[in-house]
Parts: C-alpha cells; structure tokens; sequence
C-alpha cells in the first residue's frame, strides 16, 4: 500500500469516532491541553445546510413518504428508522454491508458522519445506580463491574452540568436524581395517568422525561422552542450532540484536528514497547492509505465498529483482535428489547389542547426486582410514553374529501396514551460478533457478521410488560387497549452494547475499570464497547460521563510518566 506518513501527522492524543462518546474525549483531551486528532468515517455535518427541521412536507420531494426504490438498493436495512428528511443521516448499506445468519435478524442503524447518532439520538438521559453496577455480581449474569456509583457519581455531574439535562428528582434509589434544568410539564392526560398508577401501585413513579434538551438558555444554547421534528435537526442548539456542544468546545481550544471522510482500517501496535503507537487509515475520497501517530488513542466508533477495528489490527500475539487475550472481544453483545407496552383512548379531557410539540414524554422507572424478586426473570424494565390528542393527521385513515373534510381535521380528536417497555438484556457469551473477510465494505476491508438472539429472560421481561402497561392504563381509564405483541429485532433499539466489556480480571474481560486496555496501556475505549450490562436506562449519559472519567485519568497517567 501507498503509505504517507509525515512529522505533520504525529498528535499527543488520536480520536477514532466523532459521536457521543468521541465528541467528549475530543472536548476533555484538548481542554487538558492536548493536540488532538479527531478521525471521523463519513462527511461533515453543516446544520444550516443539512438540519431541515422546519421544512415542511410539501417541500420535500416525497411528501415524506420516502424515495422507497432507492431505499430498496442502498438503504434496505437503515430504512427501519427515520423518514424522508433524516434519513441521508443513515448509512449506505451497498457501501456498509454487514451480514447475520438467516435465522437472528440484526439491525445495525449507524450514522457515517461528524456527530455520529449524537445527531439522531432520542436524548433520554438516565443515570445508573448500585442496583445495576451490582446485579451482574448478585445474579451470576456476567462479570462483575469494576466499578460502582460512588465512582462515576461526580462524572455524571460533570456532564450533565454542561449538555444540561431537563427533569424532576424524584428520590428512587434506582434512578438517582442528577444536576436538572427546568422539567418539561407533562399534560393533562399524564398527570391523570400519574395520580391513578400512584394510587393504585405504590412502587410504581409516573414521572417526566430526563432529557437532554434545554429547556432554559444554558452554556451559550438557546431553550427549546418545541417545534417537535427533533430528529431533523435542530438549529437552535437545544438538544445536545457532539455538533452542537462538544465539538465546538475542543475546536474552541485551538488543540483540534478534525479529520472526516477518514474510514479507519486498523490501529498499529508496537510488541516492543506494547503500546499503539497510531493509526491507519483509508481516505474515503482517494481511497489513499496514510497513518497517524499519537501517545494515546481514544477508541470511541460505536460498540461494533470498535470491536471491528480491533479485529481487523490483530498482531501474531494477538490474533484474534488486538487486545484481546481474554478472548472476550466481540462477545456479549446486549441491547434493550422493546416493542412491549401498551396503548388506548383516554375519555375525557375534550376541553384541553396542547400547545406546541413537547420533544420528550413521561417515565416510569423500573418496579420489577427493586423491592421483591419476579419469579420469571432477573433485572427488569422502564416504560417510555406520552399522553396526546389526535392531529389532523389522522385524516390519512379517514374517508371524506373537501371543505368540510379539512374543517373537520380542524378540532384535533380524541386524547391517547401509549407506554412502551425497554427491557434489560443479559451478559451472554453466545451473542457475540466476528469479522466476515468473505465480505468486504466499499473500502475494501473485512465486514462484520451479527449474532444476537434473546434469550429466555428478555422474552419474560417483554411478556411480563404487555401486562403491567395495560393494567396501568386500566387504572387510568384507558379505553380500547391494545398490547404490543412482536419483540423488537436485536440492534433495533440502537443500544448495542457490550463487544469490549470492562472487568476485574484481564483473563474474562478487556478493558479495565477506567476503559483501559488490560493489554495495551495507551488504548482506551469509551463507547458502548465497554458496558458490562445494559440496565434498562437509556445508555448514552453513561457513555459520556465514563468517556469524561477515563480522559481524566489517561491524562493524569501520562504527566506521571505511566503511559
């Protein structure tokens, strides 16, 4: 191969991913006062060209209906998710191929641009508590986490301080409260669902929505305005992604190198000193091999591209992935299953209308195996849902045509509420990833191959979450209530987790107890590789509150001569 390699592509610390958890280990390697290389797959995101989130339908060429042929060829399996403005934030599938055996379906949903999901995240922010750093030690579900709440306690005050977080403190020793903005209010429907589940299920918290979106100005972002269409853009700032907060934060600094269109191939490391000592790349454009040196490496590509590229930089000493001793790289993939809940018609209410488009919803933390334990399953769920009225929208199902038809979709119909389960997945070494070398993507290098079913106890939670969603909205009034009856697929709830798992001993785990490489000293990983189990809470505050943690402490290592 074309190798270039120049003084001008040596950095003190190297970024590989520009989302959630690289966007955090940019903005904290630079601040710490590092030149700081951000290598970044697919283009650059530029809001005021590509966020469209005031476009209306009829200014799109489908109507927002999608371009379905061309979804059919280059996005068969993206198509899963988003619509006709988001969905050029989706990767190409004829470029990105990955494969799984016939029998376990596998979305994997993924973003090859600067921000990465942080563009397209559902912005739920939840911290952990004891309850989930000490289940895997309890139940015998996987290896024990390193470590526990008191230790990324202030990391979690630290992020969220600057994201800004909305939502109420409620006191639950299963969802610590964090540092809130203002909570969003919750409408009348919800506030009727939350008396009557209260009263009628002590255990069980009907609250608002934590979320990463503003809800007053906060660190040079402007409040939310809800005008709803989050997932096209959002071009006050309001909600966080790394394009709106920690990316200008490191660029800020003047320590930053931003490097897109940069698919890496593999990471390089030195026996001698065992230590990575930078990495390969192949340009997107030119399809040019170059290499980039640095100290320190921050492995931040998402749960499975990570585990890809340690696979793909496997030594003779390593051969089957770098740093992967334990043989655990790879293995015990996790992701939230969902699909379970609940919906009907809430009577009542005609007199109220809601203003706006509140981007968030209500929760209800998890009441499965906090006070007594389930004789089906381990661990447990949270629900997610909201309280609305009909829209005209629901024109699209309804017969009539003219004057009288449109006067009619004036008054928005009848008040709903739906409730929908996210369920813990299990440790499992039997879900795992691998390298297909018979199937290489657009650049020429080994794809990966999925193997992910649930088990037993996932398909006990989602059964067991068809019941409590629909005997809540019984309490609440709820008429005509359906259950949710197919789970979702593996990946489908884009929480993939768990291919670099962090745990006590290097023989059963690959990363240590601040995501350092039990093997390599100077290789961190910091998305959703390391989780040693899912909890039920959405993942992303952890991502980052560790991401902040583990720059922290690579940092301090190498002024002392460690690294």
């Amino acid at each position: 191969m074309n190798i270039v390699t120049l003084k001008t592509n040596t950095f003190d610390a190297i970024v590989i991913g520009s989302g959630m958890s690289g966007g955090w280990a940019a903005k904290e390697l630079t601040e710490k006062g590092m030149q700081t290389l951000v290598l970044e797959a697919g283009q650059t995101i530029i809001p005021e060209r590509d966020y469209v989130d005031h476009l209306p339908v009829w200014e799109v060429k489908f109507r927002g209906l999608r371009d379905r042929k061309y979804e059919e060829v280059y996005q068969p399996m993206q198509r899963h998710i988003g619509d006709e403005w988001n969905s050029k934030f989706f990767v190409n599938d004829v470029d990105n191929p990955y494969t799984t055996p016939a029998d376990a379906p596998y979305l994997f949903l993924r973003g090859r641009h600067v921000g990465g999901r942080s563009v397209m995240w559902g912005r739920q922010s939840y911290r952990w508590s004891d309850i989930d750093f000490e289940a895997n030690s309890k139940d015998g579900h996987g290896v024990d986490w390193p470590i526990r709440y008191k230790d990324i306690e202030p990391w979690y005050d630290y992020v969220e301080d600057f994201i800004g977080v909305s939502g109420q403190a409620e006191g639950l020793p299963q969802l610590p409260d964090g540092k809130f903005l203002p909570p969003f209010e919750m409408n009348c429907g919800e506030i009727a669902m939350k008396h009557a589940v209260e009263a009628k299920f002590p255990q069980r918290k009907v609250t608002i929505g934590r979320t990463a979106i503003l809800t007053v100005d906060h660190k040079g972002r402007y409040a939310c305005h809800q005008c709803g269409p989050c997932d096209h853009g959002c071009i006050t700032r309001s909600y966080f992604s790394s394009i709106n907060s920690t990316l200008p934060a490191a660029q800020a600094t003047g320590k930053l190198t931003l490097r897109p269109m940069s698919v890496v191939h593999s990471l390089i490391f030195d026996p001698a000193t065992r230590r990575v000592t930078g990495v390969r790349i192949i340009d997107a454009d030119t399809r040019q091999t170059m290499e980039f040196h640095a100290k320190l490496i921050f492995l931040c590509a998402s749960t499975l591209e990570s585990a890809r590229i340690l696979m793909n930089s496997a030594t003779s000493e390593f051969p089957n992935g770098l740093a992967n001793s334990s043989g655990e790289l790879g293995h015990n993939l996790m992701d939230h299953i969902f699909h379970s809940g609940a919906s009907g018609r809430l009577p009542g209410f005609e007199d109220h209308v809601q203003l706006g488009n509140r981007p968030n919803g209500i929760y209800i933390p998890r009441f499965r195996n906090i006070h007594d334990k389930h004789p089906d399953f381990v661990r447990g769920y949270g629900f997610q849902g909201r309280a609305a009225r009909e829209t005209w929208s629901r024109g699209a199902d309804m017969p009539g045509f003219g004057v009288e038809f449109k006067n009619a979709l004036r008054d928005p119909g009848p008040w709903h509420i739906n409730i929908g389960a996210w369920g813990e997945c299990l440790p499992n070494h039997s879900n795992y990833m691998e390298l297909n070398h018979d199937k290489v993507d657009a650049w020429g290098i080994p794809t990966i191959k999925v193997n992910h079913r649930w088990g037993p106890n996932e398909l006990a939670i989602f059964k067991d979450a068809q019941v409590t969603a629909a005997e809540m909205l019984e309490a609440t009034g709820v008429k005509d209530i359906v259950m949710s009856t197919v789970p979702s697929i593996p990946g489908e709830c884009i929480h993939e987790m768990g291919s670099a798992r962090m745990g006590h001993d290097p023989k059963t785990s690959v990363l240590n107890s601040h995501n350092q490489a039990h093997d390599v000293p100077n290789l961190f990983v910091t998305d959703g590789s390391f989780m040693a189990s899912s909890a039920c809470q959405n993942p992303s505050l952890t991502y980052m509150a560790m991401t902040a943690r583990a720059c922290d402490y690579a940092v301090t290592q190498m002024k002392k001569g460690e690294l």
